[in-house]
């Protein structure tokens, strides 16, 4: 070890972040240190490594959370502490990197009315922006909100949080690849199926984003399959846990009500979104 030069790489504010990259490269089999220096802390690998441990950088900068640092860290047997403040940081600038507006206006109105109905307006909150009573004409005329109304009302903490993640995820993933057009699309035509669906089966007692979440679920499977390169793709066990979950639900083993008709017409409506996009036909 002793003739092992080693060059400074790069320099960082936060010290467990440069010792996680150090220990990164260590586990690579690239010698590496982290030294303090004028306020900041200097990364430095052997000579003969630079190269390939700048690209490792590169990669590290864009997620230095990912699990194979960490992995890197335990494996090391070198405790590492990472500043709240920057973990509270990357995970702001993850979350927003993924989400473009519509994904964060949709998921902002949920968790808003989520928070009022906590607060106190339950009651009134679900009166205004359930389904219709009465369909009719009129009614669509001087209250049109109500035709996705209920998709931003939520009743419990593990509805909202299970819808609005899924949305996070699959609705980000359309509108960074996608457009903001083509993620309205399908929530806009996927609320008003999936709530005139339930509305049909069960009245107007409903609320969720469930139905717009098997949408964007059913658009990302099949545009992953009609169009990979489009880079939409979902992995065999979450496309398995959906169905599984869709299913529990017309079993009626689930210890809540669960809106099974939302959930169908969502998928459909959003499966049938992908196929008109992306399927061969769509190109004549």
């Amino acid at each position: 070890m002793s003739d092992i030069q080693l060059s400074p790489l790069a320099a960082v504010k936060d010290h467990g972040i440069a010792l996680l990259f150090s220990n990164y490269l260590r586990a690579q089999q690239i010698s590496s240190d982290v030294r303090p220096h004028e306020g900041e802390f200097i990364v430095l690998c052997d000579q003969q490594h630079v190269e390939q441990a700048k690209d490792y950088f590169q990669e590290f900068v864009q997620n230095p959370y990912a699990e194979k640092y960490q992995q890197a860290a335990w494996q090391s047997g070198e405790a590492v502490h990472v500043e709240k403040s920057a973990l509270t940081t990357s995970f702001k600038q993850q979350f927003l990197s993924h989400a473009g507006l519509v994904t964060l206006i949709v998921f902002v109105l949920c968790w808003l009315v989520f928070i009022a109905s906590a607060l106190g307006w339950k009651q009134s909150l679900f009166f205004e922006l359930r389904f219709f009573t009465q369909l009719s004409l009129a009614n669509l005329v001087s209250e049109p909100w109500r035709l996705v109304g209920a998709a931003f009302f939520h009743f419990s903490l593990l509805h909202i949080v299970f819808n609005t993640m899924w949305w996070w995820q699959l609705g980000g993933a359309i509108e960074k690849i996608m457009g903001k057009t083509e993620l309205l699309n399908v929530f806009f035509v996927s609320a008003i199926l999936s709530n005139f669906g339930q509305y049909i089966v069960s009245g107007p007692n409903f609320g969720g984003l469930s139905g717009v979440v098997y949408a964007v679920f059913g658009y990302v499977w099949i545009a992953g399959w009609l169009a990979p390169e489009k880079g939409l793709h979902l992995a065999k066990p979450i496309i398995g846990f959906m169905l599984f979950f869709l299913v529990l639900g017309f079993v009626d083993l689930l210890p809540i009500n669960v809106a099974n008709t939302a959930h169908t017409v969502g998928l459909l409506s959003g499966s049938l979104l992908a196929w008109m996009r992306f399927g061969k036909w769509s190109q004549r």
